[in-house]
């Protein structure tokens, strides 16, 4: 199993910018992403911190429904 990789904010942005996701709007250290699916409207928030905690990218990553790998391909 990969680790989830320790990342600063904008590079977590960046690459889900990659993969679709859009920001829609920034409030203190929170940004908001989201991203359309044929059924739903997906929403994650990233805190705008370096780095993100490994916990704090992971629950991300489960929330935009992608993989460890996945992420690291659009890195």
């Amino acid at each position: 199993m990969t680790k989830v990789p320790s990342l600063n904010y904008d590079k977590v942005i960046n690459a889900l910018k990659r993969n679709g996701w859009v920001v829609v709007r920034q409030k203190g250290s929170h940004i908001r992403l989201q991203k359309r699916t044929r059924d739903t409207t997906l929403k994650i928030i990233v805190p705008a911190h370096k780095p993100i905690k490994r916990s704090t990218l992971s629950r991300i990553l489960k929330q935009a429904k992608l993989t460890i790998d996945e992420f690291n391909d659009l890195l």
